[in-house]
């Protein structure tokens, strides 16, 4: 094990290495102080791009692809245009863990020369530069998932033959779809976290208040797309880490069912754990990027390559038949029929995400759409299952890996401790039994909605707050409820951003009338 000293230095000398990877001509020559400086995002950031620069960096991942496959913009503008992009919100924000902008610019010419020669593009995402989260594996640099112990290793196997040579099979589809990859995102040490922070690259901050976070697990994803340095990218989520990076920083982004999008060769926490499945997710900033994402993917058939992958194609059926029942409702029929999940029993949403709640159900109801009640199965039930999951092994798979370097933590981890109950395989098959009983129940619940609507169906899905509150103070992220309960039950969940928190028209509430204990502290923290 190295001494704390030793640790200290591997990851200040790993932190440089990614700042050096910055071109000298991208470096930003003096950064002001959060205090002067809140908010990097737009003008801010225009200062250091060009105007051609803002136009591709500001175009959505669908509408770059449009301009690559026309040939009007080529693969190499777009990729440099990012790669400057992204640079510059590492330096401002902490979002990166590894940079590998030379390798994209070669594999942007080569698109290039392909379409020169062939008179076609090389894939439906020709050109398209897209962020990953540093968990799956690219030839040529590291995957560390924020260990220092995983530097110069395999996940923290010395010597390994697969350390900077393995892909994952998102990175293999990904290429053959024509995507140009140039940078691995920043995660949270262990991924158990609803924020993102490690002993690497330290703290990754809000690009719109850097005072506050991110998100986790996913939340370098967030941050960089948030601040235009990625047109879109993929992340993962077992709680959350999808869906609370989106929602902190003004994004879409897609929590898929398990086995939709390839995990196969990814690097985890806890690996082995099926319990509950962690999935792989796209975060864009638009709801059409998203599809565009997702569709791609699904094109390349991940079940012939992920044994765990289900053989469910794009259904291009249901997404005709959806936009029939909304027309149906532009002529007053009543077509879909939502909830709205105002609070889930246990924690109440702070003033804005409330407010973003109302304006959501008056938007649907002003389009003709119905509004129901959601009173389903308790919600803290699905909370103690996913954290009986996630303490399942008492902490002992992420212990091996600070025990690597003997760094440890300093952040909230939703995961086990050492002293804990390591269940055995009598205890997870019944935490199994418990959970299946648990969907069995929601299923009978969200079926007997048929009698409510009015459409003849069941509700078609319901609204819920991402969380209970807008980004975090660092070191506030308490509670997963509002996520947690969506991996308990592998529902398909979508993050759609609404609105801002302004201080003018969201007056925390008068103290008292709480509905418990972490609902006090969530509203005290307002």
């Amino acid at each position: 094990m190295m001494t704390e000293m030793d640790w200290k230095a591997a990851a200040e000398a790993k932190r440089l290495s990614v700042l050096n990877a910055i071109p000298k001509k991208w470096q930003i020559q003096a950064i002001p102080p959060v205090s002067e400086q809140r908010d990097v995002t737009g003008s801010y950031i225009h200062q250091f791009l060009t105007a051609h620069e803002i136009e591709i960096t500001e175009t959505d991942a669908a509408g770059i692809v449009e301009q690559t496959i026309s040939r009007k913009w080529s693969a190499v503008e777009v990729t440099e245009a990012f790669c400057h992009r992204a640079a510059l919100a590492h330096q401002l924000v902490n979002c990166l863990h590894e940079i590998f902008f030379d390798a994209a610019i070669e594999d942007a010419k080569q698109l290039d020369a392909y379409y020169a020669e062939h008179g076609k593009p090389s894939g439906p995402l020709h050109g398209l530069p897209v962020s990953l989260k540093d968990q799956f594996h690219v030839q040529g640099v590291e995957t560390t998932m924020g260990y220092v112990g995983w530097i110069g290793t395999f996940q923290g196997k010395k010597g390994d033959p697969r350390s900077t040579t393995f892909e994952s099979e998102l990175v293999r589809e990904l290429r053959s779809l024509g995507a140009v990859l140039y940078c691995k995102t920043s995660v949270p040490v262990t991924l158990m976290m609803g924020e993102t922070a490690n002993g690497i690259i330290g703290y990754t901050w809000n690009p719109r208040n850097r005072y506050l976070s991110s998100g986790g697990s996913s939340g370098g994803e967030g941050a960089l797309i948030a601040l235009r340095g990625s047109p879109g990218g993929f992340g993962t989520d077992i709680g959350g880490s999808i869906r609370v990076p989106a929602g902190f920083n003004y994004l879409y982004g897609l929590r898929p069912s398990s086995g939709r999008v390839p995990y196969e060769g990814a690097a985890n926490s806890m690996d082995g754990q099926i319990s509950i499945l962690p999935v792989v997710g796209p975060l864009a900033t638009t709801a059409r990027s998203i599809v565009l994402l997702f569709k791609a993917i699904l094109s390349q058939e991940p079940w012939n390559h992920d044994p765990l992958a289900l053989e469910v194609p794009w259904r291009n059926e249901i997404v005709q038949q959806t936009q029939a029942l909304i027309e149906e409702s532009q002529r007053g029929v009543p077509a879909l029929a939502f909830a709205i999940v105002h609070h889930n029993g246990h924690v109440r949403p702070h003033p804005p995400v409330a407010r973003g709640l109302k304006l959501v159900e008056q938007t649907l109801k002003r389009l003709g759409h119905r509004i129901i009640e959601w009173n389903p199965p308790a919600s803290d039930l699905a909370d103690e299952i996913a954290m009986r999951v996630f303490c399942s092994d008492a902490g002992t798979d992420v212990r091996s890996h600070f025990d690597l370097s003997g760094e440890r933590p300093t952040q909230k981890l939703f995961i086990g401790h050492e002293g804990d109950r390591h269940l055995n395989a009598m205890d997870l098959a019944a935490l199994n039994v418990q959970k299946r009983e648990y969907q069995k129940l929601y299923m009978e619940y969200w079926n007997s909605t048929v009698d409510q609507t009015g459409t003849g169906r069941p509700v078609d899905g319901f609204i819920s707050p991402v969380a209970a509150h807008a980004a975090v103070i660092p070191g506030q992220f308490k509670y997963i409820g509002y996520t947690v309960f969506a991996n308990v039950l592998d529902y398909t969940s979508v993050v759609l951003p609404v609105t801002h928190a302004d201080k003018q028209i969201d007056i925390p509430r008068a103290p008292g009338d709480y509905l418990g204990e972490i609902d006090k502290q969530i509203q005290e923290d307002c």
